[in-house]
C-alpha cells in the first residue's frame, strides 16, 4: 500500500478491524521508510448487478431506490429507521444471492413485498398496490382476501405445531 505521506510502496499493518456491516476491514498501517501511520480500507470487488425492467431495458442495481420504496410504503407507520435499513440489506442480499449477472425488477419487488409483510401489513397493502399497478378498488380487495387467507393458514399451522 502507497504510503500518502512520502510515496513509499512498502507498509506494515498495525491493526485490522472489521466493519460493523462486515462488508469492509480498516486496516491501520505504517509506513517502513517514514515511519507515520495512516488508515486504509479494504471492501470486497463486486460485478455490478443489471436490474431487468419491465420495458426490457437494463440498468444498475440501486439500493436507494429500494430504500426509496420501502420509506414510502412505511410513511406514517410504526416502522423503525433500523427495521427500514434491516429490510433494504435483506432485500439486497437476496438479490445478490442471485448469482447471476441480470436479474428481473419482478423478484426485487417480489423481495421488497416480502419482507414488508414480516414487518407491516400497512406498509405491504401500500407497495403492493403500486408494484401491482393497481386500477380500481378490486384489486385492493382480491389482495386483502388473499392476505387474510393466508394468515389463516399460517394461524392453522401454529395451532397444529
Amino acid at each position: 500500500m502507497k504510503c500518502k505521506f512520502c510515496g513509499c510502496v512498502d507498509s506494515r499493518v498495525i491493526d485490522s478491524r472489521v466493519s460493523e456491516d462486515f462488508l469492509t476491514v480498516r486496516r491501520r498501517r505504517e509506513c517502513t521508510n517514514c515511519g507515520k501511520r495512516f488508515t486504509t480500507f479494504e471492501e470486497y470487488e463486486t460485478i455490478p448487478l443489471l436490474v431487468i425492467k419491465k420495458d426490457g431495458s437494463r440498468q444498475i442495481f440501486d439500493r436507494e431506490k429500494v430504500r426509496i420504496g420501502i420509506i414510502k410504503a412505511c410513511e406514517k407507520r410504526p416502522v423503525t429507521s433500523q427495521q427500514i435499513e434491516t429490510m433494504v440489506q435483506n432485500v439486497e442480499k437476496e438479490v445478490n444471492n442471485s448469482l447471476t449477472p441480470e436479474i428481473n425488477s419482478l423478484l426485487i419487488g417480489e423481495a421488497v413485498m416480502s419482507q414488508l409483510k414480516k414487518i407491516d401489513e400497512v406498509a405491504y397493502i401500500r407497495f403492493s398496490s403500486v408494484y401491482k399497478q393497481f386500477t380500481d378498488v378490486s384489486n385492493f380487495i382480491e389482495l386483502l382476501n388473499d392476505f387474510k387467507e393466508e394468515n389463516k393458514r399460517i394461524k392453522t399451522n401454529n395451532e397444529k405445531n
